[in-house]
């Protein structure tokens, strides 16, 4: 939710930071005509209630000299109730008119998606800018055989299993069997023990919230059509354990003393994958269910800024540590989702795809979240909203995809990164004589 001081004062940036986005910047008239409506309406309502209070201070006296029979004094009174009864009504039918007025104000800034930095590339999903590409791509050409993709990688070494996957749930999902399995549970050692070390607190969060903590971190907006939802119970399935880290401290007033917070949640996540008609239908690169580490931080806004060059600094590291070759991008303006005033995503090379793929993502959501989830912080006299950041340590599909793919050897065996091995308990991975 944005700030109603810059729509009122500044809504001209509001409308620039939309036509950036490709959004209606017409919301902005909107929303000024609905919240006027809404104060006119409320200073009308403040005004009469007044009356109505004067008016009372005025009955009272009256009522006690009734006792003398004056008639004067009566019709004065009578007249005065007269009035006190209009005023009721009309403070009941205001009361009605605010109320509404102020729910379709508000139903238009929910509309809003927050306000983009500055800094951030203007344009679509192919406008990013490359920040900076660490590591090289392998020359399988040079090592003298052609590598395979991940699907035929997973089956030699009995870690995939789509077909049953496919056989018992459907399209895009997938078993990890043996190492696989093995090899997942390995990484989110890792990633939490990276987490850990950079003072994170480890978090084993909800998989099904609420509306108010999939609406307060703005998944029901634009990214709705990706979110499952179980109507009989009114609970939704998280597509990213962001959402019950963003919400854990919903409705409170932190210490600001106590800030950054940070917490590393791992979790399952599930997306309907609704607008991916087409693509990536093989493999796991994109599925409705994966496992995945969160980061995620409260901080003070200030300090926002910072935090997020800290999270992609965060990913860069787990990355490098993986021996994943790797490029940073700025994501464009129309690419940052609704609460996101900036995004950096890191992307893997997939040899099999002779491209980079998206394996991490780290953005920065101000204050944006904390307004519809009402979480502020208080050092001494008053309290403000926090900043939000989250950021993707390990996604397990697609880490396994690019792991398996660029460490892999001529005879579809596949070397452990060092960092890894402690966790796995193994160098090399190789394959087995028969699936299971």
């Amino acid at each position: 939710m944005l700030d109603p001081k810059l729509l009122r004062e500044t809504p001209e940036l509001v409308k620039a930071s939309q036509r950036a986005r490709g959004a209606d910047e017409g919301l902005v008239d909107a929303w000024h005509a609905a919240d006027s409506n809404w104060r006119s309406l409320n200073t009308k309502y403040d005004l009469i209630r007044a009356e109505q209070k004067n008016l009372s201070k005025a009955i009272g006296p009256l009522q006690g000299k009734l006792k003398g029979g004056d008639s004067a004094v009566q019709d004065e009174l009578a007249q005065l109730m007269q009035k006190a009864t209009a005023l009721a009504d009309e403070l009941t039918q205001l009361a009605v008119d605010r109320d509404a007025a102020e729910a379709a104000a508000n139903k238009i800034m929910g509309g809003f998606a927050n306000i983009v930095d500055a800094d951030a590339p203007v344009g679509g999903e192919d406008d990013f800018k490359i920040i900076e590409t660490i590591g090289t791509p392998r020359d399988f050409k040079a090592a003298g055989f052609e590598p395979k993709d991940h699907i035929e990688l997973g089956e030699l070494l009995g870690a995939i299993d789509i077909e049953r996957g496919a056989k018992v749930s459907g399209s895009r999902f997938y078993y990890l069997t043996g190492v696989g399995a093995l090899l997942e549970l390995a990484l989110v050692r890792m990633a939490m023990d990276f987490a850990t070390k950079w003072g994170f607190t480890a978090v084993i969060p909800p998989a099904l919230v609420r509306p108010q903590a999939m609406e307060g971190t703005g998944f029901l907006g634009q990214a709705a059509v990706d979110v499952y939802h179980l109507p009989a119970d009114d609970l939704y399935l998280v597509g990213t354990s962001e959402v019950p880290l963003a919400a854990f401290h919903m409705d409170e007033i932190l210490d600001g003393r106590d800030l950054p917070l940070r917490y590393a949640g791992f979790s399952p996540c599930f997306r309907r994958e609704a607008g991916s008609h087409g693509k990536d239908t093989k493999g796991i690169i994109r599925v409705h269910w994966f496992d995945k580490v969160e980061l995620f931080a409260f901080c003070d806004p200030k300090d926002a800024a910072a935090e997020h060059a800290n999270f992609l600094e965060f990913e860069k590291e787990f990355l490098t540590a993986l021996e994943l070759p790797f490029r940073v991008l700025d994501i464009a303006t129309g690419d940052l989702g609704m609460s996101a005033i900036r995004k950096f995503d890191c992307e893997a090379w997939i040899p099999s795809q002779s491209a980079y793929r998206e394996v991490t993502s780290t953005s920065n959501c101000t204050t944006f979240q904390s307004r519809r989830l009402r979480i502020r912080s208080k050092v001494s006299e008053g309290a403000e909203y926090v900043s939000t950041l989250n950021g993707t340590l390990m996604a397990s599909t697609r880490t396994i995809v690019a792991l398996l793919e660029n460490h892999q050897q001529a005879d579809g065996s596949v070397k452990v990164p060092k960092a890894l091995i402690p966790h796995l308990g193994m160098e090399v991975l190789t394959p087995v004589a028969k699936r299971i």
